[in-house]
C-alpha cells in the first residue's frame, strides 16, 4: 500500500537539477536564454501585427532598440526598489545589484521604463506610441510567459508548502566545487526538501490565457488608441493579483502584505479606468495613412537641388577675348592724350579771338 507522502512526491514534479552549465569558463544561464526568447517572440509577433495593421515592416525592431535596453534597466531598478535589503541590508551585498544574471527583473519597472524607450522612439519617427503599443501587447505577455520558465530552472518565485498533486519538489543546491549551498549557481543534491505550488506555472498559463484574451478582442472589436494594451494590462495584473497572494519566497510586506500585490492592485484599477474613458475613441489608428503621409513629406522635404554646372568653355575663345579687351585697353588709353590736346588747342584759340576783340 502507497502512503499518502509517497503519493504527494509520486504526484509531485521535480524543479530541474541546475539552472547554469558550463562551456569551459563560460556560464551558460536558463534564466538569460528564456528571456531572450521571450524578446524575440514578442518582436517577431509584435512585427508582424505591426504589418498587418498598416504599419511599416522593420519599424517595431527600431523600436525594440530603444525599449529593450530601457526595459532592462527599469525591470532592475525595480527589483532594487523593493528588495534593497538584499543588497543594501545589514548583510547584503552592494556589488549583487549588478549581478542581472541571478535574476531579479520586476515587470513593473521593466514595462513603465520600456514604455519610455518605445515613446522615443515613436516620436523619433511620428508614429503613435498607442498603435505600437496595441500590436505588441500579446507578444509582450507571452515573453512574460517565457520567461517565467527562466524562473522554474532557477528554482525560484514558487508558492506556499502543498500537497496537490501538481506541485513542485524543491531541491538543495550546493556549488560542487565548494560545498556550499547555492541556489542559483549549483546542483540538485539529494531527495526533495518539500513541495510546493508551482506559482511560475500558474502565472506562465495565465499569461498565455491573456495573449489569447488579447488577439480575441482585438479581432473582436478593432482595439486601437492603447486599448489592446491596456486590456493586457487589466487581465495580467488581475492573474497577477491573486498569484502573488500564494507566493511564499522572500519579498518586501507592507502591512504584513507582500509589495506586488498593492502594484498590481493599483495598475489593474488604471488600466479598467484608460478602457472606460477611451471606450469611444473611434476605430484604431490608421497606420497605413501615417506612414504615407510621412512618405509624401519626405518627398516633398526632400534635398534641396544641386546647382548647375558651369557652362564649359573654349580656351582659345577665352585667349582670343582676353587678347580683344586687351587691345580695347591700348587703345582708350592712346586716344584720351588726343582729345585732351585738341580741347586745349580751340580753348587757347577762342582766348585769342576774345583778346582781339576787346582790344579792337
Amino acid at each position: 500500500m502507497v502512503t499518502s507522502a509517497s503519493s504527494m512526491v509520486l504526484a509531485s514534479f521535480p524543479s530541474p537539477p541546475q539552472g547554469v552549465w558550463f562551456v569551459g569558463p563560460i556560464p551558460i544561464r536558463a534564466y538569460a536564454l528564456f528571456i531572450i526568447v521571450g524578446i524575440i517572440v514578442a518582436i517577431v509577433w509584435g512585427e508582424r501585427r505591426f504589418v498587418a495593421r498598416g504599419g511599416e515592416r522593420g519599424f517595431i525592431t527600431d523600436v525594440a532598440v530603444w525599449a529593450v535596453p530601457f526595459g532592462l534597466v527599469g525591470g532592475r531598478l525595480y527589483h532594487l526598489a523593493t528588495d534593497w535589503q538584499k543588497y543594501f541590508g545589514p548583510n547584503g551585498n552592494p556589488l549583487g545589484a549588478l549581478a542581472v544574471w541571478n535574476g531579479g527583473l520586476g515587470i513593473w519597472g521593466a514595462i513603465a521604463l520600456g514604455g519610455v524607450g518605445a515613446l522615443i522612439a515613436c516620436r523619433r519617427r511620428g508614429v503613435p506610441l498607442t498603435a505600437v503599443a496595441d500590436a505588441v501587447a500579446p507578444g509582450i505577455v507571452v515573453a512574460q510567459a517565457i520567461g517565467r520558465l527562466g524562473n522554474y530552472f532557477n528554482q525560484e518565485l514558487y508558492g506556499r508548502v502543498t500537497d496537490v498533486p501538481w506541485a513542485l519538489e524543491i531541491f538543495n543546491r550546493v556549488d560542487p566545487s565548494t560545498g556550499m549551498i547555492d541556489p542559483i549557481n549549483g546542483v540538485a543534491q539529494g531527495g526533495p526538501l518539500f513541495t510546493v505550488h508551482p506559482t511560475f506555472l500558474y502565472e506562465l498559463l495565465w499569461d498565455l490565457a491573456v495573449a489569447g484574451l488579447v488577439v480575441w478582442a482585438d479581432r473582436r472589436f478593432r482595439l486601437g488608441h492603447g486599448r489592446a494594451f491596456a486590456l493586457y494590462v487589466a487581465g495580467y495584473t488581475a492573474g497577477r493579483f491573486w498569484i502573488e497572494l500564494m507566493r511564499d519566497d522572500e519579498a518586501t510586506h507592507i502591512f504584513g502584505v507582500r509589495v506586488n500585490v498593492y502594484v498590481a492592485g493599483a495598475v489593474f484599477l488604471g488600466a479598467v479606468i484608460y478602457l472606460v474613458v477611451t471606450r469611444n475613441r473611434g476605430p484604431r489608428e490608421d497606420l497605413a495613412a501615417v506612414f504615407a503621409a510621412k512618405a509624401t513629406q519626405e518627398q516633398e522635404s526632400g534635398p534641396a537641388p544641386e546647382a548647375s554646372p558651369a557652362p564649359a568653355t573654349d580656351p582659345e575663345s577665352d585667349t582670343a577675348s582676353e587678347a580683344e579687351a586687351a587691345a580695347g585697353d591700348e587703345a582708350g588709353t592712346g586716344s584720351e592724350p588726343a582729345d585732351t590736346t585738341d580741347t586745349t588747342a580751340k580753348s587757347a584759340a577762342a582766348d585769342e579771338t576774345a583778346s582781339a576783340e576787346r582790344s579792337s
